[in-house]
């Protein structure tokens, strides 16, 4: 993570700064592996983020967000920016509609790219459809649904189940076609603290470029963080 330290570590001075102000929290998260829809992205490595986010009480939001990376390239630090809206339907049902930038630093790989999104809640349940028109900014589309589910056990445990499948020309070119990733864990909240503990799947995708070992693996694991909120 050749600058990835000085620059995260920065980003999450300036988030404790700014979470000061009401509209305003940051958190901060060490996890032990940064998993995207399935797919390792950090190599299989833990990884440390922070988000910066600005809500109003109309339904507009703005954030950002960063993390370590590791692709086997020079780009070791993500840097995403987002902006949406969301709102209720009635007592049970939401909305979430938006888009997200990914930024890749150093910039040498060109990876970044825009994603839009919307979904829907009831309850528990949720659904979103992601769609990113230059996935990877890699010339070709790439579409993304997931269905999550939170439901409260005994003891202040919840049971989190996830479901996404990823499909488009971006996953018929550069690897085998579409996936499937899957997740099945349970969340606890101690004092300020966030507990996360799951198991998290993907199909079992080759590389059409050959890339082999720990990069972009979709490989079964076991996944664990540690987060908290801030201002507390």
């Amino acid at each position: 993570m050749k600058i990835a330290v000085p620059l995260l570590a920065a980003t999450l001075l300036a988030a404790a700064t700014s979470a000061v102000r009401a509209d305003v929290s940051s958190t901060v998260t060490l996890s032990s592996d940064y998993d995207f829809r399935g797919m390792t992205q950090s190599a299989l490595d833990p990884a440390l983020s922070a988000s910066l986010d600005w809500t109003n009480e109309s339904g507009f939001y703005l954030g950002a967000w960063a993390s370590n990376v590791d692709f086997g390239t020079e780009s070791d630090l993500e840097v995403d920016a987002l902006a949406g809206y969301r709102g209720r339907i009635n007592d049970d049902t939401g909305f979430d509609i938006g888009a997200t930038y990914y930024s890749y630093w150093p910039d040498d790989d060109d990876y970044n790219y825009a994603e839009l999104y919307a979904g829907l809640s009831y309850k528990a349940l949720s659904a979103k459809l992601w769609h990113a028109p230059d996935y990877f900014n890699s010339g070709e589309s790439a579409f993304y649904l997931e269905a999550n589910a939170t439901i409260p056990l005994p003891a202040d445990f919840d049971l989190t189940l996830h479901a996404g499948y990823n499909h488009g020309d971006y996953w018929k070119v550069f690897y085998e076609g579409s996936y499937v990733d899957y997740s099945i864990g349970v969340t606890k909240t101690i004092g300020k603290l966030a507990l996360a503990l799951k198991w998290i799947d993907g199909s079992d995708l080759e590389s059409a470029d050959g890339t082999e070992g720990d990069i972009f693996t979709t490989e079964g694991k076991v996944f664990f963080s540690v987060s908290t909120t801030l201002p507390w």
